[in-house]
């Protein structure tokens, strides 16, 4: 029980990756606030965690949602231990015909919603001594891929605020590492899998030969959030099966 009796808010916490984030967390002794604009079937995970596990609407890229939520957070749990910042949209297209729009909504998302969230965590953090923030990045925010030039981006932006928000922080005790999962048995990389064509121009790359478990995301965050990884700052964890872009 690494993580008993801390609270966590974990964003984009319904569904795919935030979901097992959230799981792995609840399994480890800690409180959690699932943020999402929608609840999906958070219900269940709620019922089975009863006290504590909670539902939060957010939106994490308007400032009034996410002060809510960190609010919510102390009103229920007493403290914010542990943000994860998670909560994330795809766009892609190439960039001939990536509308402002789509582009917009994307860093609005992933990159601005970072922000906020981990701004509004500043001071309920510092209060209580200290925290752990972690944000989610992607394998292509280092290695560039057509079509992806907005998603591409905004990671890449993730990882280095993640840089700069630890030099920062550190001072605050609040450490903010970033984990980057690779091609993982859920949502984008369960698309890839299922044609057998693309797969296989992929499967070559991964020095594991298998797309990654969503659990295998779960067990690093709780790693990044428990006190195992005390010494670690400023650090992009990559969990992708040893990715590489050339095969």
């Amino acid at each position: 029980m690494r993580l008993d009796g801390t609270s966590a808010i974990i964003t984009g916490g319904t569904r795919g990756l935030g979901r097992t984030i959230a799981e792995s967390f609840l399994a480890e002794g800690a409180n959690v606030v699932c943020a999402a604009r929608n609840p999906y079937d958070v219900k269940e995970l709620i019922d089975r965690h009863p006290g504590r596990a909670l539902y939060q609407r957010t939106d994490v890229t308007d400032e009034d949602s996410v002060a809510e939520l960190m609010e919510a957070a102390v009103a229920a749990f007493g403290r914010i231990d542990v943000l994860v910042n998670n909560a994330g949209v795809s766009r892609d297209g190439t960039i001939s015909r990536l509308s402002t729009a789509d582009w917009n909504t994307t860093v609005a998302t992933n990159l601005n919603g970072v922000f906020l969230c981990t701004r509004a965590a500043i001071r309920p953090m510092q209060a209580q001594g200290g925290g752990r923030i972690i944000n989610l990045s992607s394998c292509v925010a280092s290695r560039a891929v057509a079509g992806a030039a907005a998603y591409s981006a905004s990671k890449a932006a993730v990882e280095m605020f993640t840089r700069a928000s630890a030099l920062e922080l550190a001072h605050k005790g609040i450490t903010v590492n970033c984990l980057s999962p690779g091609y993982i048995d859920e949502g984008m990389g369960k698309q890839v899998a299922a044609d057998d064509r693309v797969w296989e121009s992929y499967r070559k790359r991964l020095l594991s030969g298998r797309l990654g478990r969503p659990e295998e995301v779960g067990a690093a965050a709780v790693f990044l959030a428990a006190s195992d990884s005390s010494y670690v700052n400023g650090h992009v964890l990559e969990v992708n099966g040893g990715l590489q872009w050339a095969a």
